[in-house]
Parts: C-alpha cells; sequence; structure tokens
C-alpha cells in the first residue's frame, strides 16, 4: 500500500505535541485547555530545567515558553534548544515584560513567535498554527 493510501485509511491523524513551559499554574491549565480542544496532545513543565530536559528527551512539535521561571529562565532555555544541531523545535515565548530589549533578544535567539501576556486564547491557537498547523 502506498504511504499515501495509509494516511487515508487512518481514522486518527497523527497528533502534534507541545510543550508548555511555565510556572503559573493557571496559565498552563487555560493553554492545555484551549490546546487540547484543537487536537493537541500536551507536555507540561513547570520551570526551566524540566522543560529543558522535556523538550530534550520528546522532542516536541512546538515549545510555549515563558520568559520568567525559577531554576532556568526561558532566554537560557532558548539558547539551549538552538544549541542542539537535531532539533529544530519552534518555540512561542510568552512574556507579562513589556521591555522591547527582551523581544529583541529573543528574536536574535531563535524564537518563533512573541507573545505578551495577557493574551487572549484565540491569539495564542493561531501562533501555534502558523508554527506547526
Amino acid at each position: 500500500m502506498a504511504p499515501e493510501q495509509a494516511a487515508e485509511n487512518t481514522s486518527e491523524p497523527v497528533k502534534k505535541r507541545i510543550l508548555l513551559v511555565d510556572d503559573d499554574a493557571e496559565i498552563i491549565d487555560a493553554m492545555r485547555y484551549a490546546l487540547e480542544s484543537k487536537g493537541y496532545t500536551i507536555l507540561v513543565a513547570r520551570d526551566g530545567n524540566q522543560g529543558l530536559a522535556i523538550a530534550e528527551s520528546d522532542q516536541p512539535n512546538l515549545v510555549i515558553l515563558d520568559m520568567m521561571m525559577p531554576k532556568r529562565s526561558g532566554f537560557l532555555v532558548l539558547e539551549k534548544l538552538r544549541r542542539i544541531p537535531e532539533a529544530s523545535t519552534k518555540v512561542i515565548m510568552i512574556t507579562a515584560n513589556e521591555g522591547s530589549r527582551h523581544k529583541a533578544y529573543a528574536e536574535m535567539l531563535g524564537v518563533n513567535e512573541y507573545l505578551r501576556k495577557p493574551f487572549a486564547m484565540d491569539k495564542l491557537i493561531d501562533a501555534v498554527q502558523r508554527q506547526i498547523g
């Protein structure tokens, strides 16, 4: 059977995996609910070190990364992710920080999208769909 036929015969598409890295439980819950309702599989990390470990071991399609977290900031996680040659993980950084220097630094490190908190979940979902479909 040709691969195209196999894909047509599968009843369930392969779910894309998104890693949420944020220390705020309410934000994690809101993002998880919104993204699971769109059919994504969600992985969760509560700090930068845990996020980096999960990103390296599970290789999600997308990481949604808070900038300010305990143990390792979003910037340090992003720097490390970009140093892994085989990792082409898309990254959306979220932050309550208003500074344009932070956004410029994130872009220099190779962030794919940058959202300021608070944001509407529709805006997050649009960003996710632009990055991984």
